[in-house]
C-alpha cells in the first residue's frame, strides 16, 4: 500500500469547494484512496461528505493511502492538489 502525507494549503481547509475538487480527482483516478487527519481513523477520500467531516484546516497534515496500479503516481498528484490553495 502506498502512502503520502500532505499539508492542507486551502485557506478554508478541506471544506466545500476544495473538498469537491479533491474528491473529484480521487474518483477520476479509479483507485480506492483513504485520507486520515492526524492519528484518526481513515475515511473514503472519494466521498465529499466524509472528507469534509475530517475537519482538516489550513496547515493540518493528512495521510493519503491507496493500493493498486498507479497508486504512487495518483497519490503524488493528490498531494500536489492538497498543497495548492484550491480557493484561489
Amino acid at each position: 500500500m502506498a502512502t503520502r502525507t500532505a499539508k492542507i494549503a486551502s485557506a478554508v481547509g478541506l471544506h466545500a469547494r476544495p473538498a469537491a475538487i479533491f474528491t473529484q480527482a480521487v474518483e477520476e483516478s479509479g483507485l480506492d484512496v483513504e485520507i486520515a487527519l492526524g492519528g484518526e481513523e481513515a475515511v473514503d477520500a472519494g466521498s465529499v461528505l466524509e472528507v469534509m467531516t475530517l475537519g482538516a484546516q489550513c496547515g493540518d497534515e493528512v495521510t493519503l493511502s491507496a493500493e493498486g496500479d498507479g497508486a504512487e503516481e495518483t497519490l503524488e498528484k493528490l498531494v500536489q492538489l492538497l498543497e495548492t490553495d484550491l480557493d484561489a
